[in-house]
């Protein structure tokens, strides 16, 4: 089990059903393929493969798809002690669509409502204490607001991240299928902005909540926040960080599957604000760096398929930036 972990990832872990050919529709679809995945299990894993040691916190059934996941986690190296199983409610499983270019389709839960699985029901008071003493970042996306047992442990994380003093990094991950009323969803999510230190939205996300995808307007309008991140698939990052706006743009790449390349961006993004002094984003050549390096592990999760099994190591992306500059 990983010791102190830096960084807390909180939210679903699930397996993303991915269809086997592409291009088809849902019932065309033959077969496929159970990939592990869920936005922050796919960035504790990738935190942990680059170097910086990582908890996840999160609930599944107590079933053989939660047993696989839970054992994934721990054998890369996730701190499991915030891993809570339900006996009742069985572990979520979404079906994946993918496009000739590889680029995905969520297609749903099967015969199951969203509220369903076991992940709708992170209980709040069981959250470890001593996690939240010994991390310096707590990463969350938005998912688990969509269900009011989980939406209570979100709340109560980032009471925990206030009290002893986390940066916290929202990935909005808006996904409205695990909503069961997605008119609900833009007034929660926007209850997270006065909490929150660092913001990654894709381009859809950013338009939809700011009318916008200008992240150095988005800072602006935040006021309180000290990064703001917009990833575009095949455009350039946008970003403003520490009030340094720039874009960097993404590495042309031979894409396999997009399943978790942004998950992927925020792992190298958080990663090497543990690696380096957050009073260093004052250098707007460091803000550079650090995207560049964020859009680095993404660009290398999409030359294979799955969004756990592809990420590169430290090496790997170091590899690939020397290659590329």
């Amino acid at each position: 089990m990983a010791s102190e972990p830096r960084v807390i990832c909180l939210g679903e872990i699930l397996f993303d059903l991915l269809a086997s050919q592409r291009g088809k529709s849902r019932e065309a679809v033959e077969s496929w393929i159970a990939y592990p995945g869920g936005a922050p299990a796919n960035v504790a894993c990738s935190l942990v493969k680059l170097g910086t040691p990582s908890a996840f916190i999160g609930c599944v059934g107590e079933d053989k798809a939660g047993d696989e996941l839970v054992e994934l986690l721990e054998s890369t190296g996730v701190n499991i002690q915030g891993v809570q199983r339900k006996a009742d409610l069985p572990t979520r499983k979404v079906y994946v669509l993918r496009d000739e270019e590889g680029d995905r389709e969520f297609a749903g839960f099967g015969e199951k409502s969203p509220d369903q699985f076991a992940d709708a029901y992170l209980e709040a008071d069981q959250l470890p204490l001593e996690l939240f003493q010994s991390a310096d970042f707590l990463v969350l996306g938005t998912l688990e607001l969509a269900y009011p047992e989980t939406r209570k442990a979100v709340f109560q994380a980032l009471d925990l991240a206030e009290k002893f003093d986390l940066k916290v990094v929202l990935d909005v991950n808006w996904r409205p299928m695990f909503w069961q009323d997605p008119t609900e969803a833009e007034p929660l999510i926007k209850q997270l902005w006065q909490r929150i230190d660092f913001l990654k939205l894709s381009t859809e996300e950013a338009q939809w909540l700011f009318n916008t995808t200008h992240a150095g307007v988005i800072s602006y309008r935040l006021d309180s926040i000290e990064g703001v991140l917009v990833t575009g698939g095949t455009e350039d990052v946008s970003y403003c960080l520490n009030e340094h706006e720039s874009q960097v743009p993404i590495f042309p790449v031979e894409v396999e599957d997009t399943t978790g390349a942004g998950d992927a961006f925020v792992a190298g993004f958080v990663h090497q604000l543990c690696q380096r002094k957050l009073s260093d984003l004052s250098s707007p050549e460091v803000a550079q760096e650090i995207v560049t390096y964020a859009c680095a592990v993404g660009a290398l999760t999409t030359m294979k398929s799955g969004a756990i099994a592809s990420q590169p190591t430290a090496e790997e992306v170091k590899a690939f930036l020397a290659k590329h500059s």
